[in-house]
């Protein structure tokens, strides 16, 4: 009889534990069944010729997925470092914000040209995670069981954050590990328990330091609302030593990524941390209440707008009667209350703002941590909702004139992201979850269940829907055909030269491309590219900003000094070829016959070019940019380096100049141009004729692209249009005799021509100083992301070994065989001191502080080996 009892006990041990395994795997499915629905909805590849690629998604990330994906499988020396950023950079920092999520090991199995379809089943594999993670807590803590634990679950997995922040897919893991990280801690306080905690909060902080920045923010305010809990003062104080022990450990671990990781920040993305905090209120804090309306959200709020925080309606009525329910302890409603509190000032108040930010102000996706808001009110609405909880009438009255009160305020708004639909259909699930409220639980405990999922599942999925829906995206078309023909042109050329060399183009996608296709370009768009490279790009007259740098008006000069050996173009440009978007106008090319054509794309190969490194004159260390005009620049650089006096560029004159409904001037540049009569049109025409075949330049200042279009001989000019310092365009080459029109057309009202001045190269200066910089160059016999190796012959007159690598203290230098200190030219590259004669050069490259990371790592992994093993032993 006791053995039959024995194994009717494990029976219903197991159909308990089997039952909870099919509420996990329905936590995971509803939501990937509820997007997935929406995504065949809206034709998203592989469902249709849509994609899931908007803003940052397709002009950013999925350009660092595409170099994840051909990195991991043919050349992992470039997740150190890689020429494909810029003209080089670190990429161990830029992984640690970007790529280091386990998941993206998906895309491993979806080619480039179909990386959109891996994106969405990536996006829909986190959507499912999120739901599953937070129903495990659920199922650990025992706040909620059996069916419940779905609603609870899914408004997790749909919460307006995560929705809004989709395209973000790098951010997305954040949501998975809070609720393991959130349950390590209830171990470490309760139980005395280390591993779970210290092994998920590593995880974070090794996936996404940004994010893991604001959970372990989060578990100083998680621990502080636990204090209640813990019986004396003695047993908080140990219970605060564990946490800090278990978090100091966790950190200690990640170090391998976190200290390379700061240093790169500290020398990118850290040089912009705001030091003047101001005390005052971004906006009004009332404006947060228009976001709990459903689908409160749209374009223009990506920018700049308010925290994203809806999570159905149950559960903020949830939030609400937690703080009402006079069954849980006074003292942690308190600190419930004030915790939330502190949430909506963080949304508003400046010097909270930065604090969650790390002393940045957010470009884009402002109130990045309110998936921490939406995870705290539905664990509070978890802990509150339990399934014998009944609210009172006066809790329910109040509920309802609060709400009442909010839709009456929203409705007094101006918002372009609320419509009455959605007012009506969040005031009508408003009163609907009242009323379910009110409704006895005890008489149908099943169906009351069901009622809460239905319902929350319904009121998540409208405002995913209503959200989602008015955002646009890019089609799969466009992406897919501009992947093939960028990958077609880089193979030809890469299997035709296997050397190391720079290319150019005259059209884009993004300023990715490079690390899309592989190759070693002068574009790049990311958080850590360092401030000098967009400072000499702008300043040799390129596009480039903050965060950018894109190699889109070079001259004969910058291609040669820069080594960009090809160059691919787009053959015809009026050709039906809209999936080539032109970025440059370069007729200096045009002269020179393709070696390949594909898809449009004519490649050209630049034999006035140098190499990575080469030998020159010592005067370039001493080089200072102290000229605004990049021609000027692009002159003393080179000058510097060959040590020749002669300038390499000739300002010019315009033959004639002829003035359309503006006043006529004698001086062109910066001149303010203003329209005679309002509503017609003006124009300004600036004619030459080249009395030379010699290539011919024009200067334009960033304030005119605002006020101005431009043609060339009647042909648009193709120009990129983001740049901030004054840009350098080719407008003639090879073109003797030949009249050429540059037209000015008015945008506005008035045009000040800034910085616009026409400059001939001087092609004999030219050939003889590049010539002379021909005669050493760096002969490779190894070359991959991380270390070059090779022999130069350095003449008298040459005392520098120049590259143009662009200066990072993780690159160490060796000459025949002896380690030399490597030196910062024009302030952006490395070079070399050297000595005349033939030498051996090595360059390597490690990330500063990599090794001192992988010492505290370990020593931080043996001491949570002997932490676990000594607690499993006192348990």
């Amino acid at each position: 009889m006791t053995r039959i009892f024995y194994l009717g006990g494990h029976f219903v041990q197991f159909r308990s534990q089997f039952k909870k395994q099919h509420i996990l795997l329905i936590s995971f499915l509803l939501p990937v069944i509820i997007m997935g629905s929406y995504f065949a909805y809206r034709s998203m590849a592989p469902f249709g010729q849509n994609s899931l690629l908007t803003v940052d998604l397709g002009q950013q990330y999925i350009d660092f997925f595409s170099y994840f994906r051909r990195t991991l499988l043919h050349h992992p020396s470039e997740f150190i470092y890689s020429f494909s950023k810029g003209l080089g950079g670190e990429m161990w920092g830029t992984n640690a914000y970007y790529l280091w999520s386990p998941l993206n090991l998906i895309l491993i199995f979806f080619p480039a040209a179909h990386l959109s379809s891996g994106v969405l089943v990536l996006t829909l594999l986190k959507y499912g995670l999120s739901g599953l993670a937070f129903a495990w807590l659920l199922t650990k803590t025992k706040l909620q069981t059996g069916i419940r634990i779905l609603a609870f679950s899914t408004a997790y997995a749909l919460n307006g954050w995560i929705v809004a922040n989709q395209l973000n897919l790098l951010w997305l893991d954040a949501m998975i590990i809070l609720p393991l990280v959130v349950w390590g801690l209830h171990q470490v306080i309760f139980a005395r328990k280390f591993a779970c905690y210290i092994c998920w909060l590593t995880v974070m902080m090794l996936d996404n330091y940004y994010m893991a920045w604001m959970i372990c923010i989060f578990t100083i305010l998680l621990f502080i609302w636990q204090l209640p809990l813990i019986n004396n003062w003695r047993e908080r104080l140990w219970a605060f030593s564990r946490y800090i022990i278990a978090s100091l450990i966790a950190t200690g671990i990640s170090c391998i990524v976190l200290l390379p990781t700061i240093y790169t920040l500290l020398q990118s993305k850290g040089t912009y941390t705001n030091n003047h905090i101001r005390n005052r209120f971004e906006y009004n804090p009332l404006k947060l209440l228009a976001k709990l309306v459903p689908g409160s959200f749209n374009f223009n709020q990506m920018p700049s707008g308010q925290a994203n925080i809806y999570v159905g309606m149950l559960m903020m009525f949830g939030l609400g009667l937690y703080v009402l329910n006079h069954h849980i302890n006074l003292r942690q409603r308190i600190l419930a209350l004030l915790i939330t509190i502190f949430f909506i000032l963080s949304f508003c108040y400046e010097p909270l703002d930065l604090l969650w930010h790390i002393g940045q102000f957010p470009v884009w996706y402002p109130s990045r941590f309110s998936f921490i808001f939406c995870f705290w009110t539905i664990l509070l609405a978890a802990t509150c909702l339990r399934k014998d909880f009944q609210p009172e009438k006066w809790q329910l009255a109040t509920l309802l004139i609060i709400t009442l009160a909010i839709f009456a305020y929203v409705e007094t708004l101006t918002v372009s992201y609320i419509n009455n639909s959605q007012k009506l259909i969040g005031l009508g699930i408003a009163i609907i979850s009242i009323i379910f409220l009110a409704i006895p639980h005890a008489a149908s405990p099943n169906l009351n269940n069901l009622l809460l999922v239905l319902i929350t599942v319904c009121d998540v999925s409208t405002s995913t829907y209503t959200a989602l829906n008015q955002i646009s995206y890019v089609s799969q078309t466009e992406f897919g055909q501009y992947t093939t023909a960028l990958n077609n042109a880089t193979t030809k050329i890469k299997n035709s030269d296997h050397g190391f060399y720079r290319i150019a183009k005259t059209f884009m996608r993004t300023k990715d491309d490079p690390m899309q296709s592989g190759f070693n370009g002068g574009d790049h768009f990311g958080s850590t590219i360092v401030p000098s490279l967009p400072t000499f790009m702008g300043a040799i007259g390129q596009p480039a900003g903050d965060g950018f740098v894109s190699y889109d008006n070079g001259t004969q000069v910058t291609d040669s000094l820069l080594g960009f050996r090809y160059t691919m173009a787009v053959i015809d440009p009026n050709r039906s070829t809209p999936f080539l978007p032109l970025s440059g106008y370069r007729p200096d090319w045009n002269t020179q016959v393709p070696v390949a054509v594909t898809n449009n794309i004519g490649i050209r190969k630049n034999k006035d070019t140098l190499p990575i490194a080469f030998g020159a004159n010592s005067r370039i260390l001493s080089l200072s940019h102290d000229t605004y005009d990049p021609v000027a620049y692009q002159s003393e650089i080179f000058q510097d380096l060959a040590n020749s006096p002669q300038p390499l560029f000739e300002i010019q004159n315009f033959n004639q100049v002829d003035f359309q409904n503006v006043q006529s001037a004698k001086q062109i540049t910066g001149t303010v141009f203003q329209k005679e009569q309002k509503s017609a049109g003006a124009t300004v025409k600036l004619e030459f004729t080249p009395n030379s075949n010699d290539s011919y330049y024009l200067t334009v200042g960033p304030n005119v692209k605002d006020d101005a279009s431009i043609t060339v001989n009647n042909r648009h000019f193709s120009q990129y249009q983001t740049y901030r310092d004054t840009i350098v365009m080719n407008v003639a080459h090879h073109q003797k005799g030949q009249k050429v029109v540059i037209t000015f057309h008015l945008k506005h009202a008035e045009l000040w021509m800034q910085n616009v001045s026409l400059y001939r190269l001087n092609q004999q200066a030219f050939n003889h100083d590049l010539k002379t910089l021909q005669r050493s160059p760096l002969k490779l016999s190894h070359a991959s992301a991380t270390t070059l190796k090779g022999k130069v012959n350095i003449k008298k007159d040459q005392g520098v070994l120049m590259t143009t690598i662009p200066y990072d203290r993780g690159w160490h230098a060796k000459i025949d065989g002896h380690p030399v200190k490597c030196q910062k030219a024009i302030s952006t590259f490395l070079a070399l001191k050297i000595k005349p004669g033939t030498h051996q050069v090595t360059l390597h490259y490690r990330p500063p502080y990599l090794i001192t990371g992988m010492i505290i790592s370990a020593l931080s992994l043996l001491a949570a080996f002997f932490l676990i093993k000594f607690n499993v032993r006192h348990q």
